[in-house]
């Protein structure tokens, strides 16, 4: 039963032409975005600003799913009606994200380590009564060839942890997420990008099968192998879909029912660029490619918001604007001539 449950919910998440949100930044990390538009962080600004985002007009056309974190999930539109409700009330299904951050692997380690394992059953109880019906957590490679990063060490250990939570959100009746994010900041190239990516994945799916994961009941939300930020040659568009594809058929298997890459510091454009390629060249793949995008969704909504009410409407439109884009993208028919259209 809890197979056939998962695997529903896990399909739906990655129905073409649709994608995912994560809108579960944590308290600092919002609080950085609102610094820069010089918005306070409290609680109620916070929850104005998600409102702002799930009241989004006809959002349900191209949004699946929503990711929150643990203050939204408790949290209620202005009316009163808590958001999980709100959005599984407008077709959307709520999410949380589940672990509780990275720390140093060693004490003086450039590696990640991601906690949350501790109390984990007792939040997914939690977390389901409030109606979530997806998770996330999130592994950190960092790529940095000059200290032999990454260790089999990392990799090993973050594969361990992911797989060990999947098994134990599926107990719940839940999808889990399983993100292992293959940083882009680095000198490195596309090529050590892509042997880095192969790495992570082939441990990450040997620690899934040895945990008896139900992969038919998960989604995978990968990095794309792309350049280092500071690579002085930064591959093309057709380059980063080809050696994604390439690296996602050799370590991927088709049980898995969607692979919902994640923007990792991309621009919003090249994110959409890169999820397009992908699509228009590739069209008998096993699993769905979309979008579990969060920067690269809001950032043109939280920029024209400002934290005024008089702006919530530009805001919401950018945000949909920019929906519309990627669920384009989903389906391999968007241009760049697409951004200067209007809604």
């Amino acid at each position: 039963m809890t197979k056939n449950i998962v695997n529903e919910i896990a399909k739906k998440l990655c129905l073409s032409p649709k994608g995912i949100l994560a809108a579960d930044e944590s308290t600092n990390t919002i609080k950085k975005r609102f610094d820069m538009i010089d918005v306070e962080s409290n609680f109620e600004s916070r929850r104005s600003y998600r409102e702002l985002l799930f009241k989004t007009r006809n959002l349900n056309e191209f949004i699946s799913g929503i990711i929150l974190y643990d203050e939204t999930i408790k949290q209620s539109t202005s009316e009163g009606i808590p958001f999980p409700k709100y959005l599984s009330e407008n077709g959307i299904i709520p999410g949380i994200k589940v672990d509780k951050g990275a720390i140093p692997l060693d004490k003086d380690s450039g590696e990640k380590f991601t906690e949350g394992l501790d109390g984990l059953n007792k939040r997914l109880e939690e977390y389901k009564k409030l109606g979530a019906e997806f998770t996330k957590w999130r592994a950190i490679i960092n790529i940095d060839l000059s200290k032999n990063y990454p260790s089999l060490y990392c990799l090993e250990a973050n594969a361990f942890m992911l797989a060990r939570y999947a098994k134990t959100v599926q107990d719940y009746e839940m999808v889990p997420i399983v993100e292992p994010e293959v940083i882009m900041d680095g000198i490195h190239t596309i090529e050590d990008c892509y042997e880095v990516t192969s790495s992570t994945l082939k441990k990450v799916f040997e620690q899934l099968n040895l945990h008896q994961v139900n992969l038919s009941g998960i989604l995978l939300k990968p990095n794309m192998v792309i350049s280092g930020t500071k690579c002085e040659e930064q591959a093309s568009i057709e380059k980063v879909a080809k050696l994604t594809v390439q690296c996602l058929t050799e370590h991927v298997p088709k049980d898995v029912p969607g692979i919902v890459f994640l923007s990792g510091g991309q621009s919003n454009e090249k994110a959409t660029l890169h999820l397009n390629e992908m699509n228009k060249l590739f069209k008998d793949l096993p699993w769905k490619l979309s979008f579990s995008y969060g920067r690269a969704l809001q950032q043109p909504s939280i920029s024209s918001w400002k934290g005024e009410e008089n702006n919530i409407k530009i805001s919401q439109d950018a945000l949909f604007k920019r929906s519309k884009l990627n669920s384009s993208a989903t389906s391999g028919v968007y241009s760049p001539n697409d951004e200067h259209q209007m809604l």
